[in-house]
């Protein structure tokens, strides 16, 4: 049986409670639900990149991309992309922003579920990932 390696990209600042912002386990590597925060810095805490749904979907499919790098992944990889949004207004933008940033792929990157919840003050969205290596 393989062990559990935590994943943490050193773009990402220390998560604010006892998990990690992904784990592998042999092939398979679950990223946690990443947010719209800008890389980390030393003795700044994390905040929004920004007050737009663009501005912290992208940065937000960045930090994912970052743990699934850093795990050994790619997008090619990923089997289940899940989206938490704030606002069902939102919804159109950000299939917008989502097939512009997954158009270079041949196939669309993931089965996707998008659902609607609170996140703390400033954030819009959340995304999580779910990947298998080969």
């Amino acid at each position: 049986m393989s062990a559990k390696t935590a994943i943490t990209p050193a773009t990402h600042a220390a998560p604010p409670a006892k998990f990690s912002h992904g784990v592998r386990k042999g092939n398979i590597l679950q990223v946690a639900g990443q947010v719209g925060f800008g890389p980390a810095v030393e003795g700044r805490a994390p905040a929004p990149v920004g007050p737009s749904l663009r501005e912290q979907t992208l940065q937000t499919l960045a930090n994912v991309q970052s743990v699934l790098e850093a795990g050994g992944a790619s997008w090619e990889d990923a089997v289940m992309i899940r989206v938490y949004l704030t606002d069902t207004a939102h919804f159109a933008e950000l299939n917008e922003i989502y097939n512009d940033f997954f158009a270079d792929l041949k196939s669309p990157p993931a089965a996707r579920t998008t659902v609607y919840v609170g996140l703390p003050a400033g954030l819009l969205i959340e995304i999580d990932a779910l990947a298998v290596l080969d």
